[in-house]
């Protein structure tokens, strides 16, 4: 480093911040300006990271988990050296194609790791990764993993839902290598803090087992110093960075106008003279460049350290580590689905869906070692630990996460996960409660984020609970969600195959549904063919020229198996299709497509959900058995027969389709 003062690495950020806010016209000013020093303290002084090597494995994580401040971030990546964010991509902040977009982002080529939008997202992030790097450290040895999590983090991510239970969970677990920067402005869009919050916020940290410092967030050397007994506490820690929003912006800073004011031309010159920075617009003296760009080469004798250490590894450790950061499974990894699928097709017994997805997830964490399972309170109903050890804050290797009852905080911290690398995560609960992972769904599509999230308790049969625990809409809204693959297996066999899809898809995540109710056996031969893979196929075709086709997913696929016997034994030639995925289905070719859904038949769907989306598949005159309001209490099979989920119902459906009524 140079003798260059701190404060001016500091006012590189604010003015790199506020010319590129005021070029565009709009980018929420009050965070990278507030902020400045606090992150030049971590980034110059604490951070492990190489500017020139963004994907080093062993690099410390940096969340900016209030991500509407995110020319922090873009100022700190460029200034520090990362190349791919240019000066001309700042210039060009927040325009389309610009690599300086507005948040969510995920970018670690450029260095950004996550940078969220819908606040509390990014502190759960950071705790995901967090987990990550301590299991791997656990089972690498930490001359291989030994790095730190870091999360710049505002009121409005603590004062979110999801929020509290990172804390407390986070604490329970003793995740000590994560440190939460807390840019304690005391002001909000609506105004001070005080309109909506009189918390003790350190002391819920306290409360919650974490280490929990005080200091002025613009003393660099204050900041820097809280770091340090940060990294030397077991225990996770928030530094409560006592900062004034905006700062630097004449009679805006410190009032609720700073965090999304607009910055004028007039304002900006303002700052310039207040802050004593004469340069002109997204001019950098080389000396402030220098010193930080030196801080972005700071860590190369560790990374140099690391590569030799990476080197002399035994050939089958080094293969290993190297197929950990490419994102790579191991060979062989479908081995145990595709005996199952096997033993499954020759015993045709009929299993609960959410058991079957249980079963194999105990057979693939033998194949998978860095597959971490995980349900909120929820282990007994979905039988996704089995034999796994539970990830404790004794015992940091185990790989079944037990989540509390945190539905939130455990699909971000999936998400955190798979953004860390090295692991795949894996997150059970009930379909009904995947609206409270919404934001985390959707993150993780935009975001290309290769996670599995397992839903259960999938209909209307799931006994007594009643319409509150019935998800007759949410197959809809799943599908609704780009990038989002949904599978929906009909029963074992399909269920191992869905299972496959899902870990071999690295662009995005899945959606996999599985019945709480038995499924029966609909596939007695399993074949060579992964036939799922297709989204849709013939899975029982008419005797003659097809008049009827029938279109099921999951646990209707059965019902229309039985339909299509009472239907052939009237002499209505009919086919069963099985479609457990419609994304999959939309990617074949028009060929297959129209062969599989049979032009010229009438088309009835089954499906224990409402009818959006299925006229795609059924045309105008198609018909529909399924739910068209929301369910009820009662046994099961009294709820089929209430709703029309029968054979009869298809039966008559197809008769009043072909005028035979």
């Amino acid at each position: 480093m140079t003798g260059t003062e701190p404060r001016a690495l500091a006012d590189a950020i604010r003015f790199l911040s506020i010319d590129a806010i005021e070029r565009v016209g709009e980018g929420h000013p009050g965070t990278p300006l507030g902020a400045a020093d606090t992150v030049t303290a971590l980034f110059t002084r604490h951070l492990k990271f190489l500017a020139r090597e963004p994907l080093w494995f062993d690099r410390d994580r940096f969340v900016e988990s209030n991500g509407h401040g995110s020319m922090l971030l873009y100022s700190l990546l460029h200034l520090s050296g990362y190349a791919g964010i240019g000066l001309d991509d700042i210039k060009r902040f927040r325009e389309l194609g610009s690599p300086c977009e507005g948040h969510p982002e995920y970018a670690p080529a450029h260095g950004i790791e996550t940078t969220t939008g819908p606040l509390g997202q990014g502190i759960a992030n950071a705790a995901g990764m967090a987990l990550a790097e301590a299991y791997l450290n656990r089972w690498l040895g930490p001359d291989l993993i030994d790095h730190r999590t870091y999360a710049l983090v505002g009121d409005g991510c603590l004062q979110e839902g999801v929020g509290q239970e990172v804390i407390s969970l986070a604490g329970h677990l003793r995740l000590g290598k994560l440190t939460f920067l807390w840019d304690d402005n005391r002001m909000t869009d609506d105004g001070a803090i005080d309109l909506a919050l009189s918390d003790d916020m350190a002391a819920r940290f306290r409360l919650s087992h974490w280490h929990v410092q005080e200091v002025d967030g613009h003393d660099i050397e204050a900041v820097s110093a809280a770091l340090l007994l940060a990294k030397a506490d077991p225990r996770p820690s928030m530094i409560r960075c006592t900062t004034v929003i905006g700062r630097g912006l004449p009679g805006v800073e410190g009032t609720r106008a700073a965090h999304s004011a607009r910055i004028p031309a007039s304002l900006s010159e303002a700052a310039r003279k207040a802050l004593n920075w004469p340069h002109p617009a997204f001019e950098i003296p080389d000396e402030i460049r220098a010193a930080w760009r030196a801080a972005g080469e700071r860590n190369a004798p560790e990374f140099e350290s690391w590569t030799r250490r990476v080197a002399a590894l035994p050939p089958e450790r080094r293969r290993l580590l190297d197929r950990l950061r490419d994102g790579k499974l191991p060979e062989g990894w479908e081995a145990p689905l595709r005996a199952f699928r096997d033993e499954a097709a020759r015993a045709g017994t009929a299993q609960s869906g959410i058991a079957l997805s249980g079963e194999l997830v105990d057979r693939l964490a033998d194949a998978i070692p860095e597959l971490l399972s995980g349900a909120p309170d929820l282990e007994g109903a979905t039988q996704h630990k089995r034999k796994l050890k539970a990830f404790t804050a004794e015992d940091q290797g185990g790989r079944y996460v037990h989540y509390g009852i945190r539905e939130h905080a455990m699909g971000a911290m999936m998400n955190g996960m798979a953004a860390h690398g090295g692991v795949v995560p894996v997150g059970v609960t009930y379909l009904v409660f995947s609206d409270y992972l919404r934001p985390v769904l959707r993150l993780a599509a935009m975001m290309g984020l290769p996670v599995p999230f397992v839903f259960s308790h999938d209909s209307v049969g799931i006994g007594r609970n009643g319409p509150t625990h019935q998800p007759v809409e949410y197959l809809a809204s799943l599908r609704a969600i780009p990038n989002m693959l949904v599978l929906r297996p009909a029963d074992a066999v399909e269920a191992a195959e869905c299972w496959e899809i899902a870990l071999r898809t690295r662009t995005g995540p899945s959606s996999l549904i599985f019945a709480r109710q038995a499924l029966p056996a609909v596939r007695r031969q399993a074949g060579s063919e992964n036939l799922s893979a297709r989204g849709a196929y013939v899975l029982e075709e008419a005797t003659g020229p097809r008049r009827v086709t029938l279109l099921a997913t999951g646990s209707e696929v059965a019902l229309a198996v039985e339909a299509r016997r009472r239907l052939e034994e009237e002499g209505i030639p009919t086919a069963v299709v099985s479609m457990p995925s419609w994304e999959l289905f939309e990617r074949q070719d028009t060929a297959y497509r129209r062969a599989t859904l049979g032009p010229g038949t009438v088309r009835v769907g089954i499906e224990a959900a409402v009818r959006l989306g299925w006229d795609r598949y059924l045309g105008e005159e198609g018909g529909f058995v399924g739910m068209s309001g929301f369910g009820a209490s009662g046994a099961e099979a009294d709820l089929a027969r209430h709703f029309g989920l029968t054979p009869e119902r298809v039966v008559e459906e197809v008769r009043a389709r072909l005028g035979t009524v």
